[in-house]
C-alpha cells in the first residue's frame, strides 16, 4: 500500500488516498486536490505533467512544481516557495512515526487506510489541544 498526502499551509493532512505500491504519484495528484482552493500547489518533480498543471490553473492556483528535465519548455517556478514542500515530507514523517503505518503491518487496505485516518485525527487533536 502506498499514501498519497495532501496538506494544507500548516503541513496538516487534508486528504489522504491508499492505493497500491505501485501506483504512480501524478496519477493520483488531481484526485489529492480536487475540490480545494489555495493560492499554491507545491509538488515535486515527479508531479509535472500537463493534466495536473492543467487542473490547477484551472482552480486558480500558483504552480511550484520544477519542471522535468525532459520537459521541451522549461517552465519557471518560484524556488523561494518550494523550499516550503518539506512540510508534505513532515506530515509523512508524522505519520510514519506509527510503526504500523511505516511497515504496512496491518493485512489488509481497510485497516491500513483506518490506521493512517486515526493518526491524521492524533495529529489534528494534537493541534487542537
Amino acid at each position: 500500500s502506498k499514501i498519497h498526502l495532501a496538506v494544507d499551509a500548516n503541513g496538516m493532512p487534508v486528504r489522504i488516498l491508499v492505493t497500491a505500491g505501485t501506483t504512480a504519484d501524478c496519477t493520483q495528484a488531481i484526485a489529492l486536490i480536487d475540490g480545494f482552493t489555495a493560492e499554491c500547489l507545491l509538488a515535486d518533480r515527479g508531479y509535472d505533467t500537463n493534466s495536473l498543471i492543467d487542473s490547477a490553473k484551472f482552480s486558480g492556483m500558483q504552480i511550484v512544481i520544477p519542471p522535468k528535465r525532459n520537459r521541451k519548455e522549461q517552465r519557471e517556478y518560484d524556488e523561494y516557495l518550494y523550499r516550503l514542500r518539506h512540510l508534505v515530507e513532515n506530515a509523512f514523517l508524522h505519520l510514519k512515526r506509527w510503526r504500523g503505518i511505516a511497515t504496512r503491518y496491518a493485512k489488509n487496505t481497510a485497516s491500513f487506510v483506518a490506521a493512517v485516518q486515526i493518526r491524521c485525527i492524533v495529529l489534528w487533536a494534537n493541534l487542537l489541544a
